[in-house]
């Protein structure tokens, strides 16, 4: 037997070659590998390395049912070679492992990144023999025995974090045992097995709608951690089930079973995954997530976006709700110029005369709403000292769209000899040369003849499995689409170097890496009520990086009279939500009396001196993720001299709030603490220095404040 230990960036993984030339992954952790940890007589049936399946090959031992706990012939690849260098960005290994008999081979990619303990991860799988294969599913990380530290009962030991995510409810974290989960321990740890599991999956072309492809498990008697993202902007797949008395980790792109997705394989052919990544550690969920910022910015696009972050006007939220007319943009973009914004979008609706939601695809200015042309609107804007952007919803087409009757079926998602519907739009299909000309040429026209330097991509429908143009599968239809589109993106900025791009998928259901290590800044959410919005703002940055999460800010309008004193609160807890994030500023400003518009200006004021600090920080959190039930949430965002502290009173409830700062500044750090949003409305706090502790008052029913902590 030969043994490859690997330990990069904190980062020990142990891989045993059997002596019939078998590969196994032993171990990946932030805590060396134990020999006691692992039976030895049961290596030789486990603990497989990749995770892969054919078609018409049968899968050994039992009790797998729907999991991908056993693969074939992925539990029989035999190590061939690896090669071990670096690179630019870190470590590099590419292990090259095959299959005797199919003579199927795969090259698994770990690329390693300078100081960050997590590992991207992908796989190429080319088929050397003489026969046709069909690719059922292959696992970018297959793992198993990620509860194997320490003795206590894994019912005990053992929680997993969740990100549930859904329309005006997104990044809504959860933690759980196993046994809450269904995995409860029944059976002596030897021979543990199940045909339950936790399965995690998205089916179509919103990657988020239900959960965001992120997990976090964790090990709270060995103090380890596990986490993960699956970089993929449509169908994907992870899965935590029972085998051999372990638990494992499954995690991939598209299969057949979750995603109808397969891919034939002619002698000759090869097929990638998507890329995924892997990270580990030693101190718990806000570690693993400022591990994962700091990742994300690594593989990010570079562009002067995340470097400035200017703050954006939208005129939609609680605003003019897709109903711009030109006569109502003006006095808005006046408003929004003096209250320090430098970007402002026309949402929704500029292209219809009436209603536009099954009509979108021409894009041509409605002349009713616009009838001295937008061009008159659009060099206002820039006049006023702002860019000009406007909202597009790129990958569709309405029912009632002109152009729909005119084009051929293979511009779109086709199913059984139909053209795909949700809501009353069809989906266009990228991998049609004619559908990107003809978007691109929409794209030049803004940019070229309206001066459009912001883009708001909107994405608002699910069109379900994929398609079978030109596809194996249906899946494979949707993922050779949703490649296809993340190349077309590719190609704008290779032309429009700095042109900003939103992501946008009815909010934030296409919260993924793959869009976000292209698009500089994500909509985090549709949620109209601020007061929600403060849960989704606080845990933004455990799916994104903060520069790039965009958050509403809105002071409402009143139809009844509302005290001013909650007036002014009201706008301040607006203001919060977005400051250590992006500010996505709307609201009807030019209505707004005095004192809420100079509320609205400090904000932004405040704001544009701490965003150079926001760019490089990661993220913590002294209550906890938030949930809405909390009557108080907090986020912070730390540095090696600073940290930032949003802290919000959602309701009635406790006046009394402590937080620790120790996690931010370290134990015995000295510090000073100021709060820098609002300055002059009253604000009851202390800092015990003793015990590292920001203690907040009041006796309002709501309330958001901005702390500063400077390490001394």
């Amino acid at each position: 037997m030969k043994t490859i230990k690997i330990e990069e960036n904190n980062i020990f993984i142990l891989m045993r070659i059997q002596e019939n030339g078998e590969i196994k992954l032993l171990h990946f952790s932030s805590v060396p590998f134990c020999e006691e940890s692992v039976d030895p007589g049961r290596v030789p049936e486990r603990f497989q390395f990749i995770g892969m399946n054919l078609s018409g090959i049968d899968r050994p031992y039992e009790r797998h049912g729907n999991s991908y706990a056993v693969t074939a012939p992925g539990y029989r690849m035999k190590y061939i070679s690896h090669e071990d260098k670096r690179n630019g960005k870190g470590r590099y290994i590419v292990f090259h492992t095959a299959d005797e008999i199919t003579q199927m081979h795969v090259f698994s990619h770990l690329q390693f990144y300078d100081g960050l303990s997590v590992v991207r991860i992908w796989h190429k799988a080319e088929n050397r023999g003489k026969d046709k294969q069909t690719l059922e599913y292959i696992a970018n990380f297959n793992y198993e025995g990620i509860e194997k530290e320490g003795d206590l009962p894994r019912d005990e030991k053992m929680k997993l974090y969740l990100p549930h995510n859904s329309w005006q409810r997104e990044l809504n974290w959860k933690c759980y045992t196993f046994a809450e989960l269904g995995l409860r321990q029944v059976q002596p740890d030897k021979v543990q097995r199940s045909s339950n599991l936790v399965r995690v999956s998205n089916t179509g072309n919103w990657s988020a709608k239900e959960y965001l492809p992120m997990g976090y498990v964790e090990n709270t008697q060995a103090q380890t951690g596990l986490f993960w993202q699956i970089e993929h902007n449509g169908s994907w797949h992870w899965e935590i089930g029972e085998q051999n008395g372990h638990l494992y980790l499954a995690l991939g792109g598209p299969n057949e079973i979750y995603s109808h997705w397969f891919k034939e394989l002619e002698p000759g052919d090869s097929f990638e995954t998507v890329k995924a990544a892997v990270g580990v550690t030693a101190e718990g969920f806000d570690d693993a997530m400022g591990t994962l910022t700091r990742y994300r910015r690594r593989i990010r696009r570079k562009n002067t976006d995340n470097e400035k972050l200017p703050v954006i006007f939208n005129d939609y939220m609680n605003c003019l709700w897709g109903s711009p007319i030109a006569e109502k943009e003006y006095p808005m973009i006046r408003a929004a110029a003096d209250a320090g914004c430098e970007y402002y979008c026309i949402d929704a609706g500029w292209y219809a005369d009436g209603d536009w939601w099954d009509s979108v695809g021409e894009w041509k200015v409605s002349e009713i709403r616009f009838p001295e042309g937008l061009k008159k609107v659009t060099d206002y804007i820039q006049s006023c000292g702002m860019v000009p952007g406007l909202w597009l919803e790129p990958e569709v087409m309405g029912i009632h769209c002109r152009l729909a009757s005119q084009v051929p079926d293979d511009w779109f998602f086709m199913r059984h000899g139909k053209r795909v519907y949700d809501r009353s739009r069809f989906q266009l299909d990228y991998r049609n040369p004619e559908v990107i000309d003809y978007i691109t040429g929409i794209v030049d026209t803004l940019v070229k003849e309206y001066g459009i330097g912001y883009i708001k991509t909107d994405y608002n429908i699910e069109p379900g499995i994929g398609t079978e143009t030109y596809a194996d599968s249906f899946g494979e239809g949707m993922l050779g689409h949703e490649r296809a589109y993340l190349a077309w993106l590719d190609s704008l900025w290779e032309k429009y170097p700095e042109l900003v791009i939103e992501n946008c998928s009815s909010g934030g259901l296409r919260m993924d890496y793959a869009m976000l290590s292209r698009c500089s800044i994500q909509s985090t959410s549709d949620q109209d009520d601020y007061i929600n919005y403060s849960v989704i703002a606080a845990n933004a940055p455990a799916g994104v990086t903060p520069e790039q999460a965009a958050v509403w800010a809105y002071p409402m309008n009143h139809e009844e009279e509302v005290p001013e004193e909650e007036l002014k609160e009201e706008t301040i807890f607006n203001m919060v939500n977005a400051m250590l994030l992006r500010i996505h500023q709307s609201g009807h400003l030019a209505s707004l009396d005095e004192g809420r518009k100079g509320l609205v200006k400090e904000g932004i004021r405040v704001y544009k001196t701490i965003r150079n600090d926001v760019k490089d920080m990661v993220p913590f959190w002294p209550l906890g993720l938030a949930d809405y039930e909390d009557v108080w949430v907090s986020l912070g965002l730390k540095s090696e001299t600073k940290a930032y502290l949003a802290v919000w009173k959602r309701m009635d409830g406790p006046g009394k709030i402590e937080l620790t700062v120790q996690e931010a500044c370290g134990q015995g750090q000295k510090v000073n603490v100021h709060c820098i949003y609002p300055a002059k409305e009253e604000t009851v706090y202390e800092y015990d220095s003793v015990r590292q502790i920001l203690k907040i008052k009041t006796d309002k029913k709501r309330m958001g404040r901005l702390f500063e902590i400077r390490y001394l």
